[in-house]
């Protein structure tokens, strides 16, 4: 897939756009002002594999705590701004290294100019964020509801305040809970700005219809070469975000993984419980770092059919009735009680690991 070159920022030591690979954010739901569970919860993100996070700053005390979560956070840190301009210089000066806001809900021009020169002196990008549920009324009014027009129009006003004050350090999102809306709206905005783009499905529900709506709708635009950083966004815990996204990176082929787990849907033969077996094996192995190839691993149900079914993986496990079958690229090597299988295939992996990872 083709990928436009989009100008580069950096946030931190974290490039986005330039043809630099996906990035993968996602946003605390803590209190900010809470430094130590806001601190707790980066950390779980970044061991997840996020790469950049966002905290919501709603007041200056909020504000005043971003310089200790910047100075220890293991991540790149976004202040996320709403309509006070205050607060933004208030972040910039604590050490944040981007900004999310729209500078057309800041008020009055020189306070757009405020902001501006504050980021200038320390060259922290801006990351234009519309949403289609909160557009300007009389965007609404002119297109009569949130569409894709409007979505465009608003980020075209906003990119042009940053640009008057001469500044270019920008990122673009247009999100929106209708996965054809965002589609759109991103489509068109990807052909008229050289910005690196955001993608994201916003309020795309809880894990089970998130993850579908997310991995639609980012899924699609990547694959058009469209975007430069994503964010999952599911209720709850962040941390369930980043496995989604990195999913979805790795089935395009834009992120390589260490493991890639088989798993059958079970039938009437299975006599283990597979799913659990699966998720077992996948939270094992997910700390394992990058090979030069990803190991494909099999986990099914049927011990007559298993192996043969998972040929094509590195090595495999197939459950039976009380005992199962070890294999490795189809060929058993062992047989062992149902409860040894899961040790027996964890330690094949992690000798082969010891062997093959990158130095």
């Amino acid at each position: 897939m083709h990928r436009k070159t989009t100008k580069p920022v950096s946030v931190g030591p974290v490039t986005i756009g330039g043809g630099a690979p996906i990035v993968v954010q996602s946003m605390t739901n803590t209190d900010t002002r809470d430094v130590g569970a806001t601190l707790a919860q980066i950390n779980a993100l970044a061991d997840a594999g996020c790469e950049v996070v966002r905290l919501a700053v709603l007041d200056d005390e909020a504000a005043s705590a971003l310089k200790e979560i910047a100075a220890k956070s293991p991540l790149p840190v976004i202040a996320d701004i709403h309509f006070d301009y205050r607060l933004a210089i208030r972040a910039v000066e604590q050490g944040i290294h981007g900004l999310r806001l729209n500078p057309g809900n800041i008020g009055a021009r020189w306070k757009v100019q405020e902001v501006v020169r504050a980021v200038k002196e320390r060259q922290i990008p801006i990351r234009i964020g519309v949403n289609a549920g909160s557009l300007e009324k009389e965007l609404l009014e002119k297109y009569g509801g949130p569409t894709a027009g409007g979505m465009i129009e608003s980020a075209l006003g906003h990119i042009r305040l940053l640009e008057e004050e001469g500044y270019h350090k920008i990122k673009v999102s247009l999100k929106a809970s209708s996965v054809p809306l965002m589609l759109e709206a991103y489509r068109k905005i990807y052909e008229v700005v050289d910005y690196p783009l955001h993608l994201g499905v916003t309020e795309a529900g809880t894990v089970r219809s998130g993850v579908v709506k997310s991995a639609i709708g980012i899924g699609t635009l990547l694959a058009e070469g469209i975007g430069d950083t994503i964010r999952v966004s599911l209720t709850g815990d962040p941390v369930r975000e980043i496995p989604v996204a990195l999913e979805i990176l790795h089935v395009l082929g834009l992120r390589q993984r260490s493991v890639e787990l088989i798993s059958c849907p079970t039938c009437g033969r299975t006599q283990v419980d597979l799913a659990l077996l699966a998720e077992s094996v996948e939270e094992q192995l997910a700390h394992l770092p990058v090979l030069d190839k990803p190991l494909k691993v099999a986990v099914m149900g049927c011990a007559v059919n298993g192996p043969g079914e998972a040929r094509e993986a590195d090595f495999g496990i197939a459950g039976g009735k009380g005992t199962g079958l070890l294999f490795r690229k189809g060929e058993i090597v062992a047989r062992l009680p149902e409860n040894e299988l899961l040790p027996a295939l964890l330690r094949e992996i992690e000798e082969y690991v010891r062997e093959h990872a990158k130095k």
